[in-house]
């Protein structure tokens, strides 16, 4: 399988290492295997762990773990001589009123929470919502100078609540360069919609959901209800933000929008025409939002492989070990274990730690392993950690992510989520030969997943960041039958207390393969002079080359 230690020097720079160091790499990339992979996943998914909620008495358990693993192999404390980095947060509950209502005159149409609705307020104040607040249709609630496009002109939806469609334009038009296309861009993420509404001075937001458009069907939407929220604490309490942050099933607008003459298809077809104006809907929305609030501090767990003659330099393997905790029952089960999402991650990190450590060689450069917290909740802490870095920005080279792993076995490819985006991909496909694997881009890039992990924090920053896995074709099945695999996994599996370890089911030869394809990647660049680039075309591009 191995046929050299080299990737392109046009890709990447890299250069051929000596026999010695193939033998000391072989040795090595051995120690990944199965068991140990089995091991950490069946541990750190068993209701023991309470389905690892940051806050919960399982975060001291679950983040002890992976210290003493840590520690067991050798590794570093990362942070001033511990393995912890403190990640002050505030967890909000929030009381929502039962009935989201909408006046139209003379009329009132009642809206039935969890069914119909969900609210939120960002705000770290006890009272929010809004009561009899003007609505605005806002088209996708979007503003973006360089697509000519700006769905708030002419229009002041200052104190107002704004109702606005999700994904953004590229999505329907499928336009290549427009929006980029099917692929999600900020633009069409959720947390865009809110913070752009806020900027814009409105006292709600209200977002419709449709599964496809949304890339996640309408029970994730409706579990935030019942799940505590996790926010990272802010000297202004977050005061600039909305009072509502709300979202509608599609049927709800339907209802709403069916008294005003309009089907939800229509406004998708006038929102995408150049022509497009916002418009008040002539109607008043209320619900009350109690929230109550606590301050602690949750913990990522942090271990260091010092380099040698670049330890200034490093590179970054992540994974949140967090998740959903206990929430409502599903056959009867109320913990959210998430073995897939993320213990799976977290045996990544560590058995490629391991590799590292077992190197009679160290790498030219440093390797800093984090399993984060609060993933889930907003990537809140790769976010702390990428505002607070053991290494400065500008001399971390890259970092890799992984999350949402498929127990189906060996895998033909290797899929990167936000394919394009950096010099990374090249490094990867050349790799990526030399295990018998090529590289795909995602196939639902609409479903935005390259906003919705870790990886994301860092590309923020400007550090060229890598999420990739084997995902769409199962080595042995054609890629139809895993595509179906995949439908099951997101209905079935995805954020629910179903998402546990089978051993008699599951099969981790997949993990197996990507832990030592990304083993493989990081030592290549541990050991190289280069610094990875984002491409032409990136958002990330500029910060990258400001620092």
């Amino acid at each position: 399988m191995r046929k050299s230690f080299i990737l392109l020097s046009a890709i990447a720079g890299l250069t051929m290492v000596g026999c010695n160091s193939v033998s000391d790499y072989k040795q090595a990339e051995d120690t990944i295997n199965y068991n140990d992979l089995e091991r950490y996943i069946d541990d750190l998914s068993d209701d023991l762990y309470g389905g690892r909620k940051p806050f919960s008495p399982e975060e001291k358990l679950t983040v002890d773990y992976i210290a003493a693993e840590f520690k067991r192999i050798g590794l570093e404390p990362a942070n001033n001589g511990s393995y912890f980095q403190e990640v002050p947060m505030v967890q909000v509950n929030a009381k929502v009123s039962d009935k989201m209502v909408v006046n139209l005159g003379k009329e009132s149409i009642e809206l039935v929470k969890a069914d119909e609705f969900t609210a939120f307020s960002r705000r770290l104040v006890k009272d929010n919502g809004v009561e009899n607040n003007e609505l605005v249709f806002a088209g996708f609630g979007v503003v973006a100078p360089e697509y000519n496009w700006n769905d708030y002109q002419n229009i002041d939806v200052k104190g107002k609540t704004v109702v606005v469609l999700v994904n953004d334009p590229g999505f329907y038009t499928k336009k290549e360069g427009f929006f980029n296309g099917s692929a999600m861009t900020y633009y069409g993420r959720w947390k865009y919609k809110f913070e752009e509404a806020a900027r814009q001075g409105a006292a709600g937001c209200i977002i419709i959901h449709a599964t496809d458009a949304a890339g996640y069907p309408w029970g994730v939407v409706r579990n935030g209800l019942f799940v505590p929220k996790l926010y990272l604490n802010s000297p202004t309490n977050y005061m600039e933000r909305c009072q509502l942050e709300s979202w509608w099933t599609g049927d709800a607008a339907n209802k709403v929008f069916a008294k005003l003459g309009y089907t939800v298809d229509q406004l998708i077809d006038m929102s995408l025409k150049p022509d497009f104006k916002p418009f008040d809907m002539n109607a008043k929305v209320s619900v009350s939002i109690e929230n109550s609030m606590s301050q602690n501090s949750s913990k990522n767990v942090m271990a260091l492989l010092p380099g040698t003659d670049k330890a200034d330099e490093c590179i970054i393997y992540t994974g949140h070990w967090d998740h959903l905790g206990r929430g409502p029952k599903i056959n009867g089960d109320s913990i959210y274990n998430g073995a897939s999402d993320n213990a799976a991650a977290v045996a990544w990190v560590l058995e490629i730690a391991e590799a590292f450590k077992s190197l009679k060689k160290a790498p030219s450069r440093s390797v800093l392993f984090i399993s984060v917290t609060a993933e889930e909740g907003g990537l809140m802490g790769s976010e702390y950690y990428c505002q607070n870095p053991i290494f400065p920005v500008e001399k971390t080279v890259a970092a890799f992510n992984t999350d949402v792993i498929l127990f189906l076995g060996k895998f033909k490819d290797v899929t990167v989520t936000g394919f394009g985006q950096s010099e990374l991909d090249d490094c990867l496909a050349e790799v990526a030969k030399d295990h018998n694997r090529y590289v795909m881009a995602d196939q639902e890039p609409e479903n935005g997943m390259y906003y919705r992990s870790d990886h994301f924090s860092f590309a923020k920053v400007g550090i060229p960041a890598l999420f990739a896995k084997g995902y769409n074709h199962v080595d042995g099945q054609t890629k139809e039958w895993t595509k179906e695999k995949i439908s099951e996994y997101w209905k079935n599996t995805y954020h629910k207390p179903s998402d546990e370890y089978v051993p008699e089911r599951d099969n981790l030869d997949g993990l197996v393969e990507d832990s030592k394809l990304m083993f493989d990647l990081g030592y290549r660049l541990a050991n190289s002079n280069q610094f990875p680039k984002w491409k032409t075309g990136s958002e990330f591009k500029a910060i990258r080359e400001k620092k």
